[in-house]
């Protein structure tokens, strides 16, 4: 019959329930501000989506008495370049147009909170970028947080 000494080595399964359960924690409170993270580097797919229309509307109405009113008579489609928004071209007119990017449904973008939804409007060569989320009006107001870069 052997006997253990005092100075054995190793962890007790105490010691290994605190390590887990201290680690868990740290995994749930990093893990939201994770997934706000990648949401928030997903939403250059919509600002590269917004400024490709900006400017093939430049370029249209460069040729034409007014801006395009849909996207296919500038050559692009309705959906951004990775495929997470949905775009649409609206208010079209001599001197101006807004662009919407909408986080697509089955995509992280669509839980983008007050973000879901980014607009650019163009009104007399003066831009402005505002945002919504999923339902509701736009707050030009609150547009500078989705938009920082």
């Amino acid at each position: 019959m052997t006997r253990s000494t005092p100075n054995s080595r190793g962890f007790t399964i105490i010691e290994l329930l605190i390590a887990v359960l201290v680690v868990a924690v740290l995994a749930a409170l990093a893990y939201p501000s994770f997934l706000d993270s990648i949401k928030k580097g997903r939403r250059a797919d919509a600002f590269s989506a917004i400024a490709a229309v900006q400017q093939a509307q430049e370029r249209f109405r460069s040729n034409n008495p007014a801006f395009s009113s849909t996207l296919s008579a500038l050559g692009l489609t309705a959906t951004s370049p990775a495929g997470r928004y949905d775009m649409a071209l609206s208010a079209t007119s001599a001197t101006g147009y807004e662009v919407t990017a909408t986080g697509k449904s089955g995509t992280s973008q669509a839980s983008d909170g007050s973000c879901v939804r980014l607009r650019v409007t163009v009104n007399g060569g003066n831009v402005a970028n505002s945002s919504a989320g999923a339902s509701g009006s736009f707050d030009p107001n609150d547009g500078a947080r989705c938009w920082a870069r």
